[in-house]
């Protein structure tokens, strides 16, 4: 029996991957490349010492999956696929919406001929909208503010729906604040093909010189130092999220439960890049610009429904997100 990880080759799955390996799980892992490297497979294989099976595959070809599970036990899938930036999916919604959505369909479907029903989703905060008080909860009330969100909240949808109409299936939500840092090895990290627009992709590229100007959209927040807080958490603490997802899916019979993933703190703009700056030794030269429209003030998670159900909680900080991620990039150039 082993778990299926989609987009396993991507950021978080790659880490995922490298998690679940060393919890002595079996994975089978696909990805096609869209926004993500090769190179990580290699990565995962030499900082855990085993091997897995990988497909290059593409869910939007019902074939390919199916393939895929015709060839091997599936007992779970991780679904972290799925394009991700917000600003292009305000320009292409109907990309989103169709990569997205039917690369989704596609998974459950096959999951269902083969009669597979424990289902981990990689959602976000964003179906949370922009929410009017912190910490958020997992009751919260629910919207989409971009196409990207939409899509999110659409599969999340979709699963509450499935096992109102089947309670056969076991489905887990995981809602990911924001994902930073790389595994200390160096050796996998974030790596966005396409252009970033993420906080850190940001910074790492300004202290390599492949950025001339670093930019912070906005000082005049209402927060301690005038810019945006988050809820930034190391990429290994969400993977091990994800572990502690998988062995919660295995106890439970049926379910369709949504966990925040954060570390229950914010942390704002300025104090990351101030803490990039201090732990790595290294000037930014940052700039101030306009306020970014849609932007919240602050947002943060509550976190205490995983660590009560799941056993899970983040146990690295800021200075381990900024020191890590460096490290990748650092490698990454040698």
């Amino acid at each position: 029996m082993a778990v299926l990880v989609n987009g396993g080759a991507g950021f978080i799955g790659s880490h995922t991957c490298v998690e679940l390996l060393n919890a002595g799980e079996d994975i089978v892992v696909f990805d096609n490349f869209y926004n993500s490297n090769p190179q990580v497979l290699d990565g995962i294989r030499k900082i855990t010492g085993r091997d897995f099976k990988f497909y290059e595959a593409d869910m939007l070809e019902m074939s390919s999956i199916d393939d895929i599970f015709d060839e091997n036990d599936i007992e779970q899938v991780i679904h972290f696929a799925g394009y991700k930036s917000v600003p292009e999916s305000v320009k292409h919604p109907l990309k989103y919406y169709s990569n997205n959505l039917r690369g989704t369909f596609n998974i459950l479907e096959t999951m269902k001929k083969y009669g597979c029903t424990k289902f981990i989703f990689s959602s976000s905060a964003t179906v949370y909208g922009i929410p009017e008080t912190v910490p958020v909860k997992e009751d919260f009330p629910l919207s989409a503010i971009n196409p990207y969100g939409s899509t999110k909240l659409i599969i999340e949808n979709l699963c509450r729906e499935m096992y109102t109409a089947n309670n056969a299936w076991t489905f887990i939500l995981l809602r990911y604040f924001n994902p930073v840092g790389a595994h200390k090895s160096g050796l996998i990290g974030e790596d966005p093909g396409n252009q970033p627009n993420n906080l850190m992709p940001l910074v790492l590229d300004k202290a390599t010189g492949k950025r001339d100007v670093l930019q912070i959209t906005g000082d005049d927040y209402p927060t301690r130092d005038g810019t945006c807080i988050r809820d930034y958490i190391h990429v290994v603490d969400l993977a091990k999220g994800h572990v502690s997802a998988v062995k919660k899916a295995r106890e439970l019979e049926n379910g369709c439960k949504a966990y925040n993933l954060g570390t229950g703190r914010g942390y704002s703009v300025k104090e990351i890049l101030d803490t990039f700056q201090r732990v790595n030794n290294i000037d930014l030269g940052y700039t101030i610009g306009p306020r970014r429209e849609g932007d919240a003030a602050e947002c943060y998670s509550d976190p205490s429904l995983a660590e009560k159900e799941l056993g899970w909680k983040a146990e690295l900080g800021i200075e381990d997100m900024c020191r890590d991620a460096w490290n990748f990039r650092r490698n990454k150039l040698i």
